[in-house]
């Protein structure tokens, strides 16, 4: 059963989908919005064609398709929601995206400014790229599957074209040219499609999108796919100049013939996409193309040879001086006209069509170096190009051409066109780390000047070794150029702090703030520090540099002795005792005048601990 488009319009599909509005019809079946009744939402609902709806096998492939799609989740993705039959519809459930497609953009807007191409492009291979990821390639992809929302760019179709097989679209020409105009040369050639297929697709969009046209334009299928195998892939700035040769060579590698030559998928892709436009400046991207028009070349008119334009004589009109003169005078009047003919003709061909022929030189300054020469050309003169650095006109571009553009030149003679390289421009090179020395002639070698000279510590250059650069290294500079150079003086000198006779966190604490590193040493008994203080540390005093390791020795206090017991001993023998054992020994004579000279009593209890150097009296009586 076949219903034409607006008749579906308040149908309710699969009963649950009523049909509110057809928005388009494409290769494979028409799409509308719809109203979810189970879930009360708005979605697009794409209706297969009938013929396909009773393909068995179309079906089955859909259906597997479709699951396939469904589990693929992301913002660039419009999302699959549900699949089903209804009598004899076969449909697809999708997120309705408010918007426009990409083609509705490019007729309306395009050539783009290279930056809302890349923003577009990125939008399409992030979607493509989690596809790949996911092991879904697109197979498809083209302006009408890229809908452009308010708040993201988004792919539509996933794994549609798997579905389709080559005899469900044979004969339908609108679907195979559309398709056509995206296929890479291996589905083209060998009818296989892998990640790098996609990322073909991707670079002819852009491609499209920079310039308005597509790169390989045809009136038939068989015309645009013999083009993606054997033709040669255009550079977008052939026709809009002012694309950078960074995005051309993009756009080259994408839609390079051979797949391995191509990004291996989506997401290298997005990163070279990625990069290239970080290296673009903000003007660049934001710049509006310019499309060129060609003036006309103007000519002389050749028109027919003189003889055609000849005046007849009237042979009775003409004077007479007799018999013979009348009848010679026909044939040298022939004569004469005959050399007229021949004169005038040859001379008028030389003038105009002939080798001494003079044509206008057309206007070609503004113009691409590609299609300047064709002009010249195509005026019956010959191209030279000279090449010269502009600051104000595009790679590419012709500046000027000799003779001038609007003058006249003779035919097959060669007009020489000054065609633009661009800003002249040289790289700053990689300084950082050299001497100042070779610093400066890599400098004056890349044809810039040297600039400001500062010095500063820097905890990571060596003295005398250049630490930073402004404009920084690998840049491209105008000749000339200052390059300032900031010069290492090596690590920043910090004073050490006197430590000794702190307790031992104090120490380090101090020390570590200063940015030194705290080591400590095995730890030493002293009579006079405290244990816990510092006793010493090394070095000593001076300067150091940030790192550098400060060895603190602690004290552990005293050597502690076991006191012995000399009461009853002899005050001699007493003290010779102690005073062995490392003790100060003082006598106390309880009765003034000792009488048996032995020790009564001790100040430290026997058999305990004193510290090695203390005092200890005795009492002898």
């Amino acid at each position: 059963m076949s219903v034409s488009a607006p008749s579906l319009v308040g149908r309710t599909i699969d009963k649950r989908y009523v049909i509110r509005e057809h928005l388009a019809d494409g290769g494979m079946g028409s799409v509308y919005v719809a109203l979810d009744q189970r879930l009360d939402r708005e979605v697009a609902l794409k209706i297969m064609r009938p013929d396909l709806a009773r393909d068995d096998n179309f079906v089955l492939r859909f259906r597997r398709e479709a699951r396939s799609a469904a589990r693929l989740t992301h913002p660039n993705v419009v999302a699959v929601t549900d699949q089903g039959a209804d009598e004899d519809f076969v449909f697809l459930a999708m997120e309705l995206v408010r918007g426009q497609t990409l083609r509705q953009l490019i007729r309306r807007d395009a050539p783009l400014p290279v930056g809302q191409a890349l923003e577009v492009g990125e939008g399409i291979l992030r979607a493509l790229d989690a596809a790949h990821r996911a092991g879904l390639v697109h197979r498809d992809v083209k302006p009408e599957n890229v809908l452009i929302g308010q708040h993201a760019v988004k792919v539509a179709d996933f794994g549609l074209a798997r579905a389709v097989t080559t005899d469900t679209v044979t004969g339908d020409s609108e679907v195979l040219l559309g398709t056509a105009a995206y296929l890479s040369p291996e589905q083209v050639e060998y009818g296989r499609a892998d990640e790098r297929s996609d990322v073909y697709a991707a670079g002819l969009l852009l491609f499209e999108m920079l310039t308005g046209e597509k790169a390989f334009p045809g009136d038939s299928p068989i015309n645009v796919a013999y083009q993606h195998v054997h033709g040669t892939m255009p550079r977008p700035s052939d026709a809009v100049p002012s694309v950078p040769t960074e995005i051309d060579e993009l756009v080259l590698r994408a839609a390079a013939k051979d797949p391995d030559d191509r990004p291996a998928n989506a997401g290298e892709l997005l990163q070279e996409l990625l990069a290239t436009r970080a290296r673009l400046s903000n003007d660049v991207l934001a710049e509006v193309p310019q499309t060129e028009q060609l003036a006309t070349a103007g000519s002389h008119e050749t028109g027919p040879l003189a003889a055609s334009r000849t005046q007849h004589f009237d042979r009775d009109g003409l004077p007479s001086t007799g018999r013979a003169r009348r009848r010679r005078w026909p044939w040298i009047a022939g004569i004469l006209v005959a050399l007229l003919v021949v004169v005038g003709g040859v001379g008028g061909w030389a003038l105009t069509a002939g080798p001494l022929g003079r044509v206008a030189v057309p206007t070609v300054a503004g113009v691409a170096q590609g299609r300047a020469v064709s002009a010249v050309q195509h005026a019956g003169l010959h191209a030279k190009v000279r090449q010269v650095f502009s600051e104000k006109i595009a790679k590419g571009v012709v500046v000027s051409s000799d003779p001038r553009s609007g003058g006249e030149a003779r035919k097959n003679s060669t007009v020489t066109l000054t065609v633009s390289k661009g800003p002249e421009r040289f790289t700053v090179p990689s300084l950082v780390g050299k001497t100042e020395a070779a610093a400066r002639a890599a400098i004056h070698r890349s044809h810039l000047t040297v600039g400001t000279v500062t010095t500063a510590y820097d905890e990571q250059v060596h003295a005398g070794r250049v630490v930073s650069v402004d404009p920084d290294g690998g840049t491209a500079q105008k000749r000339d150029t200052k390059i300032d150079l900031v010069v290492s003086k090596g690590k920043q000198p910090i004073d050490i702090p006197d430590v000794t006779g702190q307790p031992k966190d104090d120490a380090k604490q101090q020390l570590t703030d200063a940015g030194f590193t705290v080591t400590f040493g095995a730890g030493q008994n002293s009579a006079t520090v405290p244990a816990g203080d510092v006793i010493r540390q090394d070095p000593s005093s001076g300067t150091g540099h940030k790192g550098d390791r400060i060895q603190l020795v602690v004290s552990k206090g005293p050597v502690m002795v076991t006191v012995p017991k000399v009461i009853g001993m002899s005050s001699g023998a007493a003290k010779d005792k102690l005073e062995a054992l490392g003790f100060h020994v003082k006598t106390n004579y309880p009765l003034l005048v000792p009488v048996l000279f032995q020790v009564q009593g001790q100040s430290v209890k026997p058999l305990s601990q004193a510290p090695e150097g203390s005092t200890i009296t005795i009492d002898v009586v």
